[in-house]
């Protein structure tokens, strides 16, 4: 009798077990209960911890979106995981938050950030990448041209959504990435090397 107790109550554990939600066990009060089927993890890279419902991540929230491009300023880097993490339910709301990225970005960029046409004008004048600059053009014309950054356009859709994450890892990465590896390798270079170099800049 007690053995088919058991098998029914281990029977009973699997099948809730098996429907992938947290669930209670032992004592039904505040204390004494095991939690099961949520886990909690830590990064072995980072240190940061994960929180698991079965084999669902739910913290921290990730979307679908490219990972965000390394260089990407951290006061930027909020809205494009916020943006990220709404994706799969809300690519309208995605898109209306990477393009307040973008103008965060430009604002990043020493421009003013309220009108991304000026921005971009000051940006090529100032010897903006042209491949940057159609990236910036694409962010400004994908969907409605009159959306401002951060309103929702009712012509977004999860394809318009992605691009622009991509956009902005372009952007970043010609702006921010590459000029700070060009200046890491021109700053690993011995003494010499860069005086022989300032030298001969200064005499052309």
């Amino acid at each position: 009798m007690q053995d088919k107790e058991e098998r029914n109550r281990i029977q009973q554990w699997a099948k809730r077990k098996a429907k992938g939600r947290p669930f209670l066990e032992g004592n039904q009060g505040y204390q004494d209960f095991d939690v099961n089927n949520v886990w909690i993890s830590r990064c072995y890279n980072c240190d940061d911890v994960a929180v698991w419902i079965y084999d669902r991540m739910i913290y921290p929230q990730r979307g679908e979106a490219p990972p965000a491009n390394a260089n990407l300023p951290e006061e930027i880097r909020r809205e494009y995981e916020e943006a990220s993490s709404i994706l799969d339910h809300s690519p309208r709301g995605a898109a209306a938050l990477i393009r307040l990225a973008i103008q965060k970005l430009c604002k990043h960029l020493c421009q003013p950030g309220t009108n991304i046409n000026t921005d971009i004008k000051s940006l090529v004048a100032s010897g903006l990448d042209a491949r940057v600059q159609k990236a910036l053009d694409a962010v400004r014309v994908i969907g409605n041209n009159a959306v401002h950054p951060g309103q929702i356009d009712l012509q977004d859709d999860r394809a318009t959504a992605e691009s622009l994450f991509r956009l902005l890892n372009l952007v970043v990465e010609k702006m921010i990435s590459e000029p700070k590896h060009v200046d890491e390798v021109y700053a690993s270079l011995p003494d010499s090397g860069r005086e022989a170099i300032e030298k001969r800049d200064q005499s052309d």
